[in-house]
């Protein structure tokens, strides 16, 4: 039975894909920090829980370097991440913490857990997929008070084709999926705020995106069908950015 690792899996975007990797049959290793695992996933037996938290690299190293290292899963999927604002005109001091906790948890951590995973592939001689959880962001840029972000995503990206560019070769293919706005319990507040219409106005669709079709791209990615797409970029945004 296939094992895949999914970080932020609690909730969102990380709980839809864990819930289609269980679906899918396969053995699922989920993380998470301040949000309690669902039932719907402690509920099965082939699910485990691992509380981390990203922003503490002695907290992921404990956690997760030996899951990655010594017996590596099939497959990390880099999903957790944070969407914090600072807007150019607080103090340096501030707009600098912002961007070192977003950078911290959204590009260093899951750059780190890739190291393991491709690390530990090698050391065993084993073939591994990498799915990275990006951003539209990363791509068109954000608002300015959202740069960190837009700049953390944008580097998941290029550090994946990185991996792409060296492992394929190896057996370790690397991907990055980049979703728009999806509809979420995070996005909640963002909805109220700007309605649906204001959050679709440039999309191609009538709808926000649902975590479950980011869930389905993700699936499939995993089953390993397409492995000559290494380092290719899977833009998930409903219309609203075309590349």
């Amino acid at each position: 039975m296939k094992k895949i690792v999914v970080t932020g899996a609690s909730r969102g975007i990380g709980l839809a894909i864990s819930k289609q990797l269980l679906k899918d049959g396969y053995e699922v290793l989920g993380t998470h920090n301040r949000s309690e695992m669902p039932d719907v996933l402690t509920d099965n037996d082939r699910f485990t829980s691992i509380r981390t938290d990203l922003s503490d690299i002695e907290s992921v190293t404990e956690s997760l370097k030996t899951i990655l290292t010594k017996t590596p899963p099939d497959g990390l999927i880099n999903n957790a991440g944070i969407f914090i604002g600072s807007d150019m005109t607080d103090s340096d001091k501030d707009w600098l913490a912002v961007w070192d906790r977003v950078m911290l948890v959204n590009l260093k951590s899951s750059s780190l857990l890739s190291k393991w995973f491709v690390n530990g592939c090698l050391d065993t001689n084993a073939e591994g997929i990498l799915v990275n959880i990006a951003s539209r962001a990363a791509y068109r840029g954000d608002l300015q008070e959202y740069a960190a972000y837009a700049a953390s995503k944008g580097g998941m990206a290029a550090f994946t084709k990185s991996i792409a560019r060296d492992f394929s070769r190896k057996g370790i293919v690397a991907y990055t999926v980049a979703p728009g706005f999806i509809h979420t319990d995070m996005a909640e507040s963002a909805i109220d705020r700007f309605g649906v219409e204001g959050l679709t106005k440039e999309s191609a669709f009538d709808e926000i995106t649902t975590p479950e079709e980011v869930a389905n791209l993700v699936s499939w990615l995993v089953r390993g069908e397409v492995k000559h797409m290494s380092g290719s970029t899977f833009h998930i945004n409903g219309g609203s950015y075309m590349v």
